[in-house]
């Protein structure tokens, strides 16, 4: 497979073409963004770490019958993946009040649902990822009504996975951001990352955040609770 020109660069990755049309080349960096890019560093290793642990996680929902956009895991940064349209929507399961959930609706954070709560909201950062219904989805022609329903099903899927893998590594998963694409057969696959950036990770003993928002909140040990996700995850 040869690695071609940079067609993309976001806030944490970059995206390369290859000599075949149907696969990219994904590329983590170390940057770090929070409110909406209004504050900017590095977080040293983050981009290894995220690969790996993405590949890691996407591989097990696979074998569990999830489509993932996944191909292989080239090295530390960079992995191939079917490339795809991503559906703008951004897909946001809770287990336990946190973060904006918190704030919009002033409830404490840590209050755990009888059920997770599926939110979606419009992929538009100029408009800052506004919440959405699946009507006002609809309308605006993100997705179908039964690529909505397909979404939800296949989220509140990958939660109850999700939430099983991380218990046992003694990890609570308070909430996380999935986005998917379709692929140039419209197949709908699970894409972008499931890492410390898209995830609330909670020790489930002491409540200690292992995640982003240590960046967020200025908490301090920001790489070290991404080490110590790694080693959770990743036995390393």
């Amino acid at each position: 497979m040869e690695k071609r020109a940079q067609l993309y660069e976001g806030k944490a990755k970059k995206v390369y073409a290859t000599d075949d049309p149907e696969i990219v080349i994904v590329s983590y960096k170390d940057d770090a963004t929070a409110f909406d890019g209004k504050k900017k560093g590095t977080i040293q290793g983050k981009g290894s770490i995220n690969n790996r642990m993405t590949n890691h996680l996407m591989k097990m929902l696979s074998e569990h019958g999830i489509p993932t956009h996944l191909i292989e895991e080239l090295s530390d940064r960079e992995t191939a993946v079917r490339k795809v349209r991503i559906v703008p929507l951004e897909v946001i399961v809770r287990n336990i009040s946190a973060g904006h959930f918190a704030s919009r609706y002033g409830v404490p954070e840590g209050i755990v649902f009888d059920d997770p709560v599926v939110e979606f909201s419009y992929k538009n950062d100029e408009l800052h990822d506004p919440l959405l219904n699946d009507d006002h989805a609809v309308a605006l022609k993100l997705a179908s009504r039964d690529e909505i329903a397909r979404i939800r099903k296949m989220a509140l899927q990958i939660n109850g996975l999700l939430k099983a893998t991380l218990s046992e590594a003694g990890v609570t998963l308070v909430d996380f951001k999935l986005e998917f694409g379709k692929t140039s057969d419209g197949t709908l696959v699970l894409a972008d990352e499931i890492s410390p950036d898209t995830c609330r990770f909670w020790d489930s003993q002491t409540g200690e955040k292992l995640d982003k928002d240590r960046f967020r909140r200025d908490l301090g040990g920001v790489e070290d609770a991404y080490i110590e996700m790694r080693r959770r995850i990743l036995g390393e």
